[in-house]
């Protein structure tokens, strides 16, 4: 798997590092068991895709590409609320590891990860209000809404395979588009632009997060336990029907017993996996990202060029690049 060269954050690097000794900072429970779980994933690492791009759309919408105090901690509560519902995703999907590490609920217990995940929620809501700025914290509180509706959308429709790619896309918004389109815009919000470069910004974040999610969908199909940070055929087994599959389904129909069956039986998961990756179904979901990708650059297009401009660019091609 192709990882984002630092390279491209070149024009924010100071600001991101200044972003992860924040966060530690920022988290301050008060209780030790609970920083420590709340610490975990930060220290964990990540690629920080997400408060990046709120630091590059306030380099491409202030003066002087000046990034104010109120977009550093716009990208921090980003990174916050992102973290928050990996806690809760992990405990949900019973998975062990999360980028190379054992989970929270894994290395804790799952009461500590819960309380973990809500006290991260609950520290992101309190900075969110202290922006002082209602259209923000409308826009950005929504999302924590959203989360849940994701959540509980994904649980109620496991092993379903009468639900539409529709419907899939609607639960990605909720899961991944919804957090990097409302970031997007809450960080041209505290730039005062206007109202239609609020939406532009907001158009690319849900694009960029669509193709994300279904990129990793397709990852959780051809990837590795090393390469996605967690093991593969993880969707398969907790019954989350993603777009490779529908496209696959198309062709073999035989697919249909391994999910009726709940891949219950020994081997049902590689053999799924083996027979989706001789169908067009990982091409398809690609050509779907891709769709997806080309709208997000699309929606930079009014923008005057700029250096933090052309690096959204890149991170739209890198979502892609994903897979090489």
């Amino acid at each position: 798997m192709t990882t984002i060269s630092n390279d491209i954050f070149l024009p924010i690097k100071d600001e991101l590092l200044v972003l992860d000794t924040n966060l530690k900072k920022m988290i301050g429970a008060k209780n030790p068991i609970l920083y420590a779980a709340a610490n975990h994933l930060f220290y964990a690492g990540g690629k920080r895709i997400r408060p990046a791009i709120v630091l590059l759309i306030a380099q491409a919408t202030t003066k002087s590409a000046k990034i104010h105090p109120e977009h550093h901690r716009l990208a921090e509560i980003t990174e916050i609320i992102h973290t928050a519902s990996l806690v809760h995703d992990d405990i949900v999907d019973e998975c062990e590891t999360r980028r190379g590490v054992n989970t929270v609920h894994y290395k804790f217990s799952t009461k500590v990860a819960v309380l973990a995940g809500d006290f991260l929620f609950a520290q992101s809501s309190w900075y969110l209000a202290n922006l002082n700025n209602l259209q923000v914290v409308k826009t950005i509180s929504k999302v924590i809404t959203d989360f849940a509706e994701g959540e509980v959308r994904q649980g109620l429709s496991t092993f379903d395979t009468n639900i539409s790619i529709d419907d899939y896309t609607e639960k990605s918004f909720y899961k991944t588009a919804s957090l990097i389109a409302a970031s997007c815009k809450g960080a041209s919000i505290l730039s005062y632009t206007k109202d239609n470069m609020q939406k532009n910004f907001y158009l690319y974040g849900y694009h960029l997060g669509l193709a994300f999610q279904i990129i990793d969908d397709i990852l959780d199909i051809i990837g590795s336990q090393k390469s996605l940070g967690k093991p593969a055929g993880s969707d398969l087994k907790n019954g989350n029907l993603t777009s490779p599959l529908f496209f696959a389904l198309e062709e073999k129909p035989e697919l249909y017993k391994f999910i009726n069956r709940e891949f219950q039986n020994k081997g049902d998961t590689e053999k799924a996996i083996a027979i989706i990756k001789i169908t067009k179904g990982i091409e398809k979901a690609r050509d779907l990202a891709l769709e997806h990708v080309q709208a997000a650059l699309q929606a930079l297009e009014n923008n005057q060029k700029s250096i933090s401009i052309n690096t959204l660019k890149l991170i739209s091609c890198y979502i892609i690049n994903r897979l090489n």
